[in-house]
């Protein structure tokens, strides 16, 4: 909301678009409504003009309450479709029918704009262009089309759609574009120019903008993804771009890099599995859990539909088949759906219909408890989507105040030996500072540091975290005693549902791991009574370090 506002005031007259998960917010579930709309107001007062609003399962139902709240604030609604599937493919499941009756769905609910957002990259040139001159035939309001070039082809898919009468087309600064961004804006910009759909854009304009961004994208290296060309690969798995990156991430994380292309293998044999899916942020989350459980876990697509083979499902994706994020086109398939709920009814309706109003009172003095202050609307707002992440950063703010003043390279890498850097902590009010030597830590692990202050000698002590390690070795399972229950992978345990003494069933939740956003939830395979727990929530464990230990029932 800081850097909203600062874009607001810098650039007045130019239109500013979000993102937005109808249902989800900007967070990877369901809000109450009032929550959605208290998020919509507040971006809108902060300065958003146009907000383009999606379901991570095309469930127009799902967007419906985003969609009004955000008419209800006198701002440009873009409603968007996920692009899933392959048109040009006669077997493939969503065909032009399915895409051109939510686009009237969507007209009807009050769109002024329709966006196809291709969030895979999957959309073919000829799809592209049979998708868009099929639309503009049927719907008479504007067209947006959205891509990512993770296959490599994507350029050539934009100019099929602005052959077929695409209105407007989303594309990256040069320094900035191909794999998983967008196609390259002066590339496609040159390639219409002279034609009847010529963009007008300054060539100049374009090499001075992206000369800047070429700059700016050097102090990010350490961040780069190791991809280093399109993958055709896309075509069979159909990962969102944004999620690419952060699945290889997680993988990595996970010890599975050298894994990789059985990653994309299990991706694509679980969004089969599901029902073939829409995949974007949360649902495509989801499959990538799923997908990184089975690879960590030595899982097959057989065991997973094997209804005698237990499976420790991660928690989104119970989540997911109970309802909670929506329903998907054609529902889940049935006997995936009782294995993974273990008999539970399924939710079929609008969560938003189910989950009771937040009270909005209560929530705020929450959030003013966790950052010990009074906060702003926008705070709370933030709060409402993030609760943790927004308390982590009252916290950073209260021992470190405002460090976005610090350049970037400063920030990431620390600073450079006798190189002065400038801080601004407002017009008219500028520090200088120039870092100059860190001493050898003392007895205490705390190292000094040296630098100067415009032009003046100081000294901090600062602790130096890289000698804290703790040393702590957990006990491991054995996995050949089903008593003993252990990690399935690196994470944290965020909690632990039984307790010395305590007598499981077959199939009752032990503890909760949480490992790169992946919640799993993990069970018992025995009946017996809990001898011991021996991790409790909170600590950080590795794969088969021991957690719960189960004295069987005698047979």
């Amino acid at each position: 909301f800081e850097r909203l506002a600062g874009f607001r005031e810098r650039i007045p007259n130019i239109l500013l678009q979000m993102l937005l998960r109808g249902a989800n917010g900007v967070g990877y579930k369901n809000y109450p409504d009032n929550v959605v709309r208290a998020f919509v107001h507040e971006a809108a007062e902060g300065g958003i003009d146009l907000f383009r609003v999606f379901d991570c399962l095309n469930w127009v139902e799902n967007m419906r309450l985003a969609m009004d709240a955000i008419l209800e604030e006198g701002k440009i609604c873009e409603a968007a479709i996920c692009y899933t599937g392959d048109l040009t493919n006669p077997e493939s499941r969503y065909d032009i029918a399915y895409y051109v009756a939510m686009a009237k769905e969507l007209e009807a609910a009050g769109a002024h704009i329709i966006a196809i957002k291709d969030m895979g990259g999957l959309c073919k040139p000829e799809a592209a262009r049979r998708l868009i001159y099929a639309l503009k035939q049927e719907v008479g309001v504007p067209l947006h089309f959205h891509t990512h070039d993770t296959s490599g082809i994507s350029a050539a898919s934009v100019l099929g759609a602005v052959e077929a009468g695409c209105d407007a087309i989303d594309a990256a600064m040069d320094s900035w574009s191909g794999l998983t961004s967008q196609p390259n804006l002066g590339s496609i910009v040159e390639a219409l120019r002279g034609s009847e759909r010529d963009s007008g854009l300054d060539r100049e304009a374009i090499r001075q903008v992206n000369a800047y961004w070429e700059e700016a994208r050097r102090a990010y290296g350490a961040f780069e993804s190791d991809m280093r060309a399109g993958a055709s690969s896309v075509f069979e798995h159909g990962m969102p771009g944004g999620q690419y990156t952060n699945l290889r991430e997680q993988a990595r994380a996970l010890g599975l890099e050298k894994h990789w292309p059985e990653v994309e293998k299990a991706y694509a044999q679980v969004n089969q599995l599901f029902g073939d899916i829409v995949k974007v942020t949360p649902t495509s989350k989801v499959v990538g859990d799923m997908a990184l459980m089975m690879v960590s876990s030595g899982l097959t697509a057989e065991d997973i539909v094997n209804p005698d083979k237990d499976v420790n499902f991660p928690a989104s994706v119970i989540e997911l088949f109970r309802g909670e994020l929506g329903q998907p086109w054609g529902g889940f398939p049935e006997a995936l759906q009782q294995k993974i709920l273990k008999g539970a009814q399924p939710v079929t309706e609008r969560m938003g219909k189910i989950l009771p109003l937040a009270d909005l009172v209560a929530e705020r003095e929450e959030a003013e408890k966790n950052a010990r202050r009074q906060i702003s609307d926008p705070e709370f707002a933030s709060y409402l989507m993030y609760p943790q992440v927004f308390s982590e950063y009252a916290r950073h703010r209260r021992s470190y105040s405002d460090t976005s003043i610090l350049p970037t390279p400063v920030y990431f890498y620390g600073p450079e030996p006798d190189v002065e850097f400038d801080l601004e902590l407002e017009p008219g009010k500028t520090l200088v500072v120039s870092f100059r030597a860190i001493s050898e830590p003392d007895e205490e692990g705390q190292r000094t540091v040296f630098f100067e202050l415009n032009g003046q000698p100081r000294t901090v002590r600062v602790v130096d975290r890289s000698l804290a390690a703790s040393g702590i070795v957990h006990r491991k399972a054995d996995d050949g005693d089903p008593g003993q229950v252990g990690a399935p992978m690196p994470g944290l345990i965020i909690g632990v549902s039984v307790k010395a003494g305590q007598k499981v069933e077959r199939g009752d939740q032990l503890f909760l791991i949480e490992s790169m956003k992946m919640e799993t939830a993990i069970y018992a395979e025995v009946p017996g009574t809990i001898e011991e727990v021996v991790i409790e929530p909170g600590h950080r464990v590795d794969t088969h370090d021991l957690i719960v230990v189960i004295e069987p029932e005698s047979a």
